[in-house]
């Protein structure tokens, strides 16, 4: 009898658990059994695509397939490689560091290897009862329709794996295989692009490999990136890219009046698609270890002396310093002895007397080698800073330099004991000694010329309220005096910037050509200047590496520049794109 009340008692206990956990406890203890029960895979958003200003795609998506391996599965891995590497021709040492780099557990897919071809799928088709666990998946990867390569400003993606995921500061955004924006655009404006991920649900059997999909749980499907569409105009762009593709240097349009960058050429250049993971390993050790650079961004991170191009700076110090007279004449013999040192001008046999008007039209450097000397070194360094030059301009790519501006303390520690002459001085007044520059600096520099004082900073992004750059107030008569000079110097029959002129009725040219003394090379050859049509108005900077005369290299390019943009045929603007 007491062996029967244990039994009931012990079977009321039991029954009474079994009440607790299958009807009390059913919502929470399914829920338990849920989680162990199904896998949240994440899927992939889309990226957004890069865009120029009228809509044509610069950078798109398009599928590939992903080979993949499930380490619980495989069997005999060294098998399984082997096969695929008879399918791919990919070496088998390569397939195996590709699948350790992006394990993340037994029970989780593992990539081996990417970009896989119809019949690569085909033949591992053929041998699927060899490859356990083997599976391929689609992957979106970035494509380039466009013919032009703006692969400085583009940039590219990175293909995220274990060791980067561990050094992110926001790891829980990402996961190993996704790609990551990890230069120009595509890094800068990442948040935009990259999308939200979606959830794809799966049963997973005690050991945890997946055996299906859950019925009574909807995906969530994910939300594609933002498409972002730029300032820049890809018939400009393509134009450029093919005038430039002789040289080295940049060709670089803006709108000085909303910052907007119209065109980036940084020449030599290099495909976008480099970095898709079909370049060899012995074709990207020849782009890294090619002299002419073309993974430098030139426009942002080369370092130039500016050259005549800066003799605006001192004709705007001489004229609000009020230290100069209009007709107030210096004699050009060719040379010019300061102390024991000797300067030259580039016409050998000079100039004869010029004024200020003349010696920028003309581009004389013995003027400027004499009229400087009135200039207070403080003075002529603070309007180069004004100007923006030896700091960043703040454009929306990811690393730019600030160049530098030679103050009297630089000098001083540079040289010690030698330090800070004032023949120094006549250098800077020339854009050469030890100042240096980016081509975006210059391009600030013009566009502050071109709106009196009040421009913005440069930048790709069409959406974007454009910033200010820091203003310059000078006198109204300064100004006009400034962009007289640059007028003559393209449109008069001395004038160095001739060949800048596209001879466009209607169209008014100021611009200022530079020869820059290269202790590399030879000269480099720059133009700056900017054009109006009424209410519109462009600057361009062009600079060709070694190219000599700024007047007969540089000019022409900027001609071809302006011709585009103001080209009163619109269906032959259209027809280059």
């Amino acid at each position: 009898m007491a062996a029967n009340s244990v039994i009931i008692f012990v079977f009321t206990i039991l029954l009474f658990r079994f009440f607790h956990i299958q009807i009390y406890g059913y919502n929470k203890y399914k829920k338990r059994a849920d989680i162990n029960r199904i896998r949240a895979i994440p899927t992939a958003a889309p990226r957004g695509m890069i865009l120029d200003r009228y809509g044509q795609i610069l950078v798109d998506n398009y599928p590939t397939y992903i080979l993949t391996g499930l380490p619980n599965e495989m069997g005999n891995e060294n098998w399984s490689f082997s096969v695929i590497s008879n399918c791919t021709a990919i070496d088998t040492a390569i397939l195996i560091d590709n699948f350790d780099r992006y394990f993340r557990g037994r029970f989780i897919p593992s990539r081996i290897t990417k970009d896989l071809t119809f019949d690569q799928l085909s033949c591992i088709e053929e041998h699927k009862h060899e490859l356990a666990g083997i599976n391929y998946i689609q992957f979106s990867e970035r494509s380039f329709p466009s013919d032009v390569h703006i692969s400085h400003v583009l940039g590219y993606v990175k293909e995220i794996d274990r060791s980067l995921l561990s050094n992110m500061s926001e790891p829980e955004q990402y996961d190993v295989g996704d790609l990551i924006g990890w230069q120009g655009l595509e890094k800068q404006y990442e948040n935009l692009l990259r999308g939200e991920k979606g959830l794809s649900f799966l049963q997973v059997d005690a050991f945890g490999r997946e055996v299906g999909k859950v019925e009574d749980i909807s995906d969530i499907k994910p939300i594609p990136g933002q498409d972002v569409f730029t300032t820049i105009d890809l018939g400009l762009q393509k134009t450029l890219e093919k005038a430039m593709s002789r040289y080295k240097g940049i060709a670089l349009v803006t709108d000085p009046v909303t910052g907007q960058i119209l065109a980036f050429v940084s020449s030599p250049d290099f495909s976008p698609d480099i970095f898709t993971g079909n370049t060899t390993l012995r074709e990207w050790r020849d782009i890294v270890n090619d002299p002419t650079k073309p993974l430098l961004n030139r426009i942002t991170n080369g370092l130039y002396p500016p050259g005549s191009t800066f003799k605006m700076i001192t004709a705007i110090a001489l004229l609000e310093g009020l230290m100069i007279e209009q007709d107030e004449e210096f004699e050009c013999a060719g040379i010019y002895q300061f102390g024991d040192r000797v300067f030259k001008c580039w016409k050998v046999s000079g100039h004869g007397k010029v004024n200020l008007d003349q010696a920028i039209t003309q581009s004389c450097n013995i003027f400027f080698y004499q009229a400087v000397q009135r200039v207070s070194l403080n003075r002529f360094i603070n309007l180069c800073q004004n100007f923006g030059f030896g700091s960043k301009t703040g454009i929306d790519l990811p690393n730019e330099l600030a160049g530098l501006v030679p103050t009297r303390d630089y000098m001083n520690r540079r040289y010690t004991s030698r330090g800070w002459s004032r023949g120094h001085l006549l250098n800077l007044a020339l854009g050469q000694g030890e100042l240096l520059a980016t081509p975006i600096q210059l391009a600030v520099y013009i566009n502050k010329i071109a709106t009196k004082g009040n421009t913005f900073i440069p930048h790709f992004l069409l959406s974007k309220v454009p910033e200010s750059t820091n203003s310059i107030n000078l006198n109204e008569e300064t100004w006009v005096n400034i962009e007289n000079y640059l007028f003559n110097a393209v449109n008069h029959k001395y004038g160095t910037g001739l060949a800048a002129d596209p001879k466009i009725n209607g169209i008014k040219v100021y611009g200022k050509t530079g020869t820059a003394q290269n202790p590399h090379g030879d000269d480099h050859a720059w133009f700056v200047g900017y054009a109006k049509d009424g209410n519109q108005m462009a600057s361009t900077i062009i600079l060709v590496e070694n190219g000599g005369g700024g007047g007969k290299i540089a000019a022409p390019i900027a001609r071809i520049a302006f011709k585009h943009l103001f080209n009163k045929n619109i269906e032959d603007r259209l027809a280059v794109k």
